[in-house]
């Protein structure tokens, strides 16, 4: 173990074998850090935070900071960050809203400089949260999801496993799993190829996968439709993820930015020349 004298580790805290802390970093009482793990210099790992092991936490991190809200909890609950995440410089992870939930991170993260993960959010295993990306209260990624820089989610919002999140994009409703966002428009641009190739996923998963995306966002089928199906026809495979998280939306879902079948547009003033479309899904 090191511990560099410029360091204060409460005496409350566990650490396990061969953690490292760097100068000016403050580590309080109620705190648990496994095995392997490296805090550089001023790093802040509040009460109520557990880090598994092989953690490597850069400058400025603060992690298990009180909830950014206006009914700040009298007995806030925990943060609790799995193994083998880089955590970048000036990353922020707050503990959530109520003593007995947690605000959690899987394995394997990368969450890049000044990422933002809020209060009660859920990070799968092998998330990329880049630069100023924000992810708002009870937030939920799933395994393996790339989110840009600067990108924005609103609170409630879940996307899903394996989704690509372009740069500057405003996520206010769900993101299905496998589908790419446009980081200018906000809205689906197709599936995740570049990602399903990288996690090894073959021609014929990738077949079945732009399937059901048609069903989701080019059969013109009204909602219950759809989910109806994707229910009866993609029963195996990646593509039998897509039920059951649009089957449990409450924000419905991001739409696609080409124009579906019977769409219905509505033209704003010439001058801007961009049409705004009433989708079927969502």
């Amino acid at each position: 173990m090191s511990i560099h004298p410029l360091a204060l580790v409460s005496p409350k805290a566990v650490l396990g074998a061969n953690v490292a802390i760097g100068p000016f970093s403050i580590v309080e009482d109620d705190v648990t850090i496994g095995d392997g793990c490296v805090l550089e210099s001023h790093v802040i790992v509040k009460c109520g935070t557990e880090l598994g092991n092989n953690n490597h936490v850069f400058e400025g991190a603060v992690l298990g900071g009180v909830a950014q809200h206006v009914c700040a909890p009298t007995y806030a609950g925990r943060v609790v960050i799995g193994s083998e995440n880089t955590i970048r410089e000036n990353a922020t992870i707050h503990r959530a809203m109520q003593a007995d939930h947690a605000t959690i991170v899987g394995d394997r993260c990368l969450l890049m400089t000044n990422a933002h993960v809020a209060h009660d959010c859920r990070i799968g295993d092998s998330v990329i949260i880049t630069t100023n990306a924000m992810l708002a209260g009870h937030v939920s990624v799933g395994d393996r999801a790339f989110i840009s820089g600067a990108v924005g989610v609103h609170q409630f919002c879940r996307i899903g496993t394996l989704a690509m999140v372009g740069g500057q994009a405003h996520i206010v409703k769900d993101v299905p799993p496998f589908v790419t966002i446009d980081g200018q428009s906000s809205f689906v641009v197709g599936l995740n190829q570049v990602g399903l190739r990288r996690a090894g996923y073959g021609q014929a998963e990738v077949a079945r996968l732009k399937t059901a995306y048609r069903v989701i966002y080019r059969s013109g089928l009204i909602w219950t439709e759809i989910l109806d199906r994707l229910r009866r026809e993609f029963t195996d495979g990646l593509a039998a993820q897509f039920h059951p998280f649009l089957a449990s939306t409450a924000r419905g879902i991001i739409p696609e930015r080409r124009l579906p079948p019977g769409a219905t547009i509505k033209l704003h003033p010439a001058e801007e020349r961009q049409p705004q479309v009433r989708y079927k899904v969502g």
